[in-house]
């Protein structure tokens, strides 16, 4: 079946005008001036889309998602739930990242993955990475250089904390041991080979980082810090350390509109900055004793908010938003075909009305999953 999208202004993410859209299958075939006659003369199956007045963007992506749950830091009354497909698909998001974080022991690789399997089976396209907080980490094969090479899905290692009490207190050397293994196993397959970095509160900020790429033959892009506005120092650091090529990725909340300005009038590159949701992940607070005081569970919804409020409340322009849920993060995790509109690129797209941004239609993958703000498809044990 052919899907003819017309009259869309489209943001690939820059700015391209308006244009049509033909896309069938997982692909987008054509974009511009589309013979729409020709089209319904064809004979083939063809849907088409009116998108007069609103905006064509890639589908969202999300590189740092708990898939079956995570936290548990306060009993384990407080794991926190299952992502569910309608999570994805209510925020815009058509390809996400799945990791486990504090817990390693209840929680399994093997999990994960079969998560990530189910939700692409479901709809949307998914990848994990292998690990959690500890040192040494756990794996599927024995190795987190073998799961990269030989498991589809995984395209890196994470989430190692550093700058955490619940970290595994790594040395440099033994982060650079792991380092090696993730950019070896990313050479081998294809992949991005990353470490994905938990940054916590700490005050030693980034600085392990830095000693890796002062110290070992890694390249920069190998490095992949996030949660870096937890502090206004963390954000300066964050700032050198992208200053080095590595990228640097910012967890969605009610200040990221101003965290980005800071980071852009900072000098920050904005080509090596991204933005993840933390879905479905435990939002524990601890008092200066350890102690924790307050629990809360991020929603992947929040990467969608946060980009309109981005735009909308803090004038930001979506060009240079776009771009941090989208383009950079598929260059970040070396997803060619993600992150941009163009022809023969996968057919993950959004509509939004142009004037306040809100989700009209989601297609991932080709298939349409919202309609007219209306989720359509739903996970398989989902409640419609």
């Amino acid at each position: 079946m052919l899907t003819f999208i017309k009259n869309a202004e489209i943001y690939a993410p820059k700015p391209l005008g308006t244009h049509s859209i033909l896309f069938a299958g997982n692909e987008v075939l054509k974009i511009g001036e589309i013979d729409e006659a020709a089209l319904k003369n064809s004979g083939a199956e063809v849907t088409i889309i009116d998108a007069e007045g609103n905006l064509v963007i890639p589908g969202l992506i999300d590189p740092h998602v708990h898939f079956i749950g995570g936290g548990g830091e306060g009993g384990f009354a407080t794991r926190t739930p299952e992502l569910q497909l309608s999570d994805m698909i209510s925020g815009g998001i058509t390809t996400a990242v799945g990791l486990l974080g504090t817990d390693g022991t209840t929680r399994h690789m093997t999990s994960l993955l079969a998560k990530a399997r189910g939700l692409e089976e479901e709809g949307v396209t998914t990848y994990i990475y292998t690990g959690n907080y500890d040192v040494d980490t756990p794996t599927i094969t024995g190795s987190a250089k073998d799961d990269i090479i030989l498991i589809d899905k995984v395209v890196g290692i994470a989430e190692i904390a550093i700058s955490d009490s619940r970290s595994g207190q790594p040395t440099v050397e033994e982060l650079s041991k792991l380092a090696a293994q993730a950019r070896v196993g990313g050479l081998l397959s294809g992949k991005a080979g990353v470490v994905h970095f938990h940054t916590g509160p700490g005050k030693a900020y980034l600085s392990q980082l830095h000693e890796l790429l002062d110290h070992y033959e890694l390249p920069p892009t190998t490095l992949y810090a996030t949660h870096i506005t937890r502090s206004q120092g963390l954000v300066d650091d964050a700032i050198r350390l992208a200053a080095r090529g590595s990228f640097v990725d910012i967890t969605a909340d009610d200040k990221t509109g101003e965290w980005i300005r800071y980071y852009k009038e900072n000098g920050g590159d904005m080509n090596q900055l991204t933005i993840s949701s933390d879905g479905n992940g435990s939002l524990p607070v601890f008092n200066e004793d350890g102690v924790m005081t307050g629990l809360g569970v991020a929603s992947m919804r929040t990467l969608y908010e946060q980009f309109t409020s981005a735009v909308n409340e803090h004038g930001l322009s979506l060009e240079e938003v776009l771009p941090l849920i989208t383009s950079n993060t598929a260059r970040a995790l070396k997803l060619g075909r993600k992150g941009r509109v163009a022809e023969n690129a996968d057919a993950d797209l959004l509509i939004l009305d142009k004037d306040t941004l809100a989700l009209r239609d989601v297609f991932a993958k080709g298939q349409r999953l919202m309609k007219d703000s209306e989720i359509i498809v739903f996970g398989t044990f989902e409640k419609r």
